[in-house]
């Protein structure tokens, strides 16, 4: 949204700038996508030394409730890797979102999904609304809706 449609409706402009870094979680079912999940991995690996891998949780963990792993990755990195992740995820759902300080905002309002949008249990996330424990949400407006 430009910053000029943003004004005429109301909303300020956020600054990109308070991005520290990306996240990519990469979801897999144990049985049956944990090998697509790893060829997927060795592949990033491997075309893009700047990530960071994370851990395989095969149990869920956070608000993740599918098994997954993180890609951690620089601000810079994002024009490539994202084109990349789109056109090579294997069918594989991905959940990309940016590092703003804000773990709730992040994991919603501010995510982008490749694949299937899968639910959260987005009340266990600092900053998420009073009341709404641990509950698995689908995306819900700043509303609350």
């Amino acid at each position: 949204m430009s910053n000029a449609v943003a004004l005429t409706a109301g909303i300020a402009p956020r600054n990109a700038g308070i991005i520290q870094h990306y996240h990519a979680h990469v979801y897999y079912d144990l049985a049956s996508t944990r090998d697509r999940a790893a060829g997927l991995r060795e592949r990033i690996a491997a075309a893009f030394a700047e990530t960071t891998l994370g851990r395989w949780h095969d149990e869920l963990i956070g608000p993740h409730l599918q098994s997954m792993y993180q890609v951690a990755f620089p601000c810079e990195l994002l024009a490539s890797l994202l084109p990349w992740l789109m056109l090579n995820r294997d069918g594989l759902t991905i959940l990309l979102h940016p590092g703003t300080g804000n773990d709730y905002a992040d994991h919603t309002e501010h995510a982008a999904w490749l694949g299937n949008v899968l639910p959260l249990r987005v009340g266990v996330l600092e900053g998420a609304p009073l009341g709404w424990g641990d509950e698995p949400e689908r995306r819900r407006d700043a509303d609350g809706r």
